[in-house]
């Protein structure tokens, strides 16, 4: 669902998904919104115009009356089109297409902040904008049967636009039909009618386990999973087949087949990445040169069919490719189990990696000597810091934020992780370093994406005035986000049970709470609020900041919330106040729930003290940039130079849009990454003092956690 408005700002183009694209420029009016860009888009609006200007995006025109294709220099060169009819791809947050007839130029401006689209006189501009979200349109339901399951599952790709290697791009994935608990199963005639038989078939056992399993690898490849015979269940192993070429590649059983199909799914979406730059949407991706070495032609492959691509990305040895591989971007453990099919959908719209949960004990002092060894691990290199460790507003305290009550404790676990950058247990007990999901929370997301709103709204509630500070410092960051997002942010101070409870039951999308927790709930000028006797909370986010909160979060998640940040334990008054703050910063700059958690517990030396309950993939807002990004600085000792130099690393990626690329803005690149490969450039002092001013971003510096624009004022000097 696409919106769109005029403001002082210029066109604001909003999605469901809190995404938006402004679009300034020069004498822009707006005609009428009925007009074709040839292009799959979910709104299209005619303007007319002297000139756009868009966010920093990647550029490329289409002439339409040839197969002539142009693409805006990285590094800055500006792009003169002669006159023709063109349709021009800009890949801004919301995906956005411009159709026009005349000579063009596209530049990017001195700061590589904008893309900026003008023409020689007032010109008739067809804009379009495609979501990169996308709402389930139908439901299928399914009975208790791992069979039935399996052919679910298998219609689940029918959301995808393409069987093209451009599947690999988020917004030719639609979001899967959701799945729904029945007596039979029922599977919509235009469910049917968008999946045709790919002619790719994974057989497994006909139970729930491998079944969940496979999911990932059978939405990505289209494929049609069918049970095995339950006579051969004992003898035969599972099998990827692609009979029209002869495919029959043995699978081991469980719990073999998880690895199996994680490097399957790896592999394929890798290589089809890389393939896809042969077609209209291509770039040039730093790891192209890789096809060439493992025997592939990109050209022939994208014109291939699925079957066809995939029988040649077999022959690929994984050896000759694991060590280019991004890591993958999310893995979920899963009870496999009939109550669980619901969630399913929501994981492959995030093409989650699906594992089954396991656990063991963690002894004695464990999670304390895990939370100091990466505390520790991340200032290994220290060096001298631009900035005191205790910054304005992180007043050194030893207090801590229980009071006389009892707080809840919380008996957590240890799991057994495999593959992924970030982790989500949809299973029971609560373990360390994942996120607590449930499938309430993937449901309670949809209701968020339908709801219209024009601005962001934002509470701050102190109830317990000895924690100002947090206070002070939170608000004017969200207030100094405000001036750049539509956003309303009001601070509340020492509630009432009442109060705080109708704070939970309005609409707002961000809530946090500072003060404490106790187990009889959060505490009130007037007692204890427990959030389980609020009947619907309507908070979409929030941050319960208080001793031993994970309970009361959970509740808030069952009630009605998406996700939140919460405490396992008891924590110091400090330590809340830096995590407090560095969430604050990275949750309004775009970062989901789980990663702005991930890098402020870094600042303290119990960072597992902290958790994620929900949809822990969820975003509040956007940021500058499409993909948040995180910068890690290291000082160069053994130079040839006698000027400082800095390996600077380069870390963008978000479950949203797996697929997706990034730019790094260095003197010299000209090459593209994907999301969740890393990318290291030397720079010297000056010119990584222009990338801080120029990039927002989070910034691992000496081992502590910065923003870049505050960290480069030091390097500038």
């Amino acid at each position: 669902m696409i919106e769109w408005e005029m403001t002082s700002r210029g066109l604001r183009v909003t999605d469901a998904d809190n995404a938006e694209v402004v679009i300034c420029g020069e004498d822009v009016t707006v005609d009428d919104t009925e007009s074709d860009v040839s292009r799959p888009v979910d709104e299209t609006i005619c303007v007319t115009a002297r000139s756009l200007e868009f966010p920093h995006a990647v550029v490329y025109a289409f002439a339409l009356e040839s197969d002539e294709r142009y693409e805006l220099d990285p590094q800055g060169e500006p792009l003169s089109l002669p006159a023709r009819e063109y349709v021009v791809d800009v890949d801004t947050e919301i995906k956005s297409y411009l159709r026009f007839t005349s000579t063009a130029t596209i530049e990017r401006t001195a700061d590589f902040e904008s893309i900026v689209v003008s023409f020689p006189e007032l010109t008739r501009v067809v804009l379009g904008f495609r979501s990169r979200h996308e709402l389930p349109a139908e439901s299928i339901t399914v009975p208790d049967s791992p069979i039935a399951l399996a052919r679910a599952v298998t219609y689940l790709a029918a959301s995808h636009k393409t069987s093209s290697p451009d599947r690999t791009y988020p917004t030719l994935r639609g979001h899967p039909p959701l799945l729904e608990s029945g007596d039979r199963l029922d599977v919509p005639e235009c469910v049917q009618a968008r999946n045709p038989e790919s002619g790719i078939e994974l057989f497994v056992p006909p139970n729930y386990e491998s079944v969940y399993v496979v999911a990932p690898l059978a939405y990505f490849l289209q494929a049609t999973i069918r049970p095995i015979e339950a006579s051969t269940d004992r003898t035969f192993r599972p099998q990827l087949r692609v009979p029209a070429f002869g495919v029959d590649e043995p699978l081991p059983r469980m719990p073999d087949l998880e690895e199996a199909v994680t490097r399957l799914l790896r592999k394929t979406f890798f290589l089809e990445c890389l393939v896809r730059n042969a077609g209209p949407y291509g770039t040039s991706l730093s790891e192209s040169w890789l096809l060439e070495e493992v025997g592939l032609n990109a050209e022939t492959l994208y014109e291939a069919s699925p079957q066809r691509r995939l029988a040649r990305y077999l022959d690929v040895p994984f050896s000759a490719i694991h060590s280019h591989l991004p890591e993958w971007h999310l893995s979920t453990y899963v009870t496999p189990s009939y109550d669980r099919l619901e969630a399913l959908p929501f994981l492959l719209d995030r093409l989650s990696l699906i594992y089954t949960p396991r656990t063991s004990e963690l002894a004695g002092r464990e999670l304390v000597e895990r939370s100091l060894d990466e505390f520790y691990r991340g200032r290994a290199e220290t060096t001298t810091s631009p900035r005191d460790e205790v910054r304005p507003g992180e007043e050194p305290s030893a207090q801590c934020r229980a009071s006389d009550g009892q707080v809840a404790s919380v008996d957590v676990v240890k799991p057994h992780l495999r593959h992924g950058r970030v982790h989500g247990w949809l299973a029971d007990g609560v373990p360390i370093d994942v996120f607590k999901a449930t499938t309430a929370a993937y449901e309670n997301r949809l209701a968020y994406l339908e709801r219209n709103s024009d601005q962001t709204s934002i509470r701050v509630v102190l109830n317990d005035p000895d924690m100002a500070g947090e206070r002070a410092t939170v608000a004017e960051i969200y207030r100094q986000r405000s001036d750049e997002l539509p956003m309303d942010v009001t601070v509340e101070e020492s509630l009432r049970t009442a109060e705080l409870a109708r704070i939970f039951e309005s609409n707002h999308d961000f809530v946090h709470y500072i003060g404490h927790c106790e187990t009889d709930g959060l505490r009130c000028s007037d007692g204890y609020l427990s959030t389980s006797s609020i009947d619907r909370c309507r908070v979409q986010t929030f941050f319960l900041n208080a001793c031993g909160s994970f309970y009361e979060g959970a509740s808030l998640i069952e009630r009605g919330s998406v996700a939140g940040a919460v405490t396992i334990t008891q924590v110091l008054n400090d330590h809340a106040v830096r995590v407090g703050s560095t969430f604050a910063k990275l949750l309004v700059h775009g970062f989901s729930i789980e990663r702005a958690m991930q890098l402020a517990r870094r600042r303290i030396m119990m960072g597992k003290d902290y958790a994620v309950v929900g949809d822990g993939t969820h975003s509040l807002t956007q940021g500058e940039h499409r993909v948040p990004t995180t910068l890690t600085i290291e000082a160069l000792k053994n130079t040839t130079s006698r000027d400082e130099h800095y390996q600077v690393t380069f870390d963008c990626y978000s479950a949203r849009i797996t697929g997706s690329y990034y730019f790094p803005h260095t003197e010299n690149n000209d090459r593209a990454y994907l999301c969740g490969q890393q990318s290291q450039f030397e720079l010297s002092r000056s010119e990584l003092a222009t990338v801080l001013k120029e990039t927002e971003a989070s910034v691992i510096y000496n081992g502590d956690l910065y923003w870049s624009e505050d960290l480069g004022e030091a390097f500038s000097c």
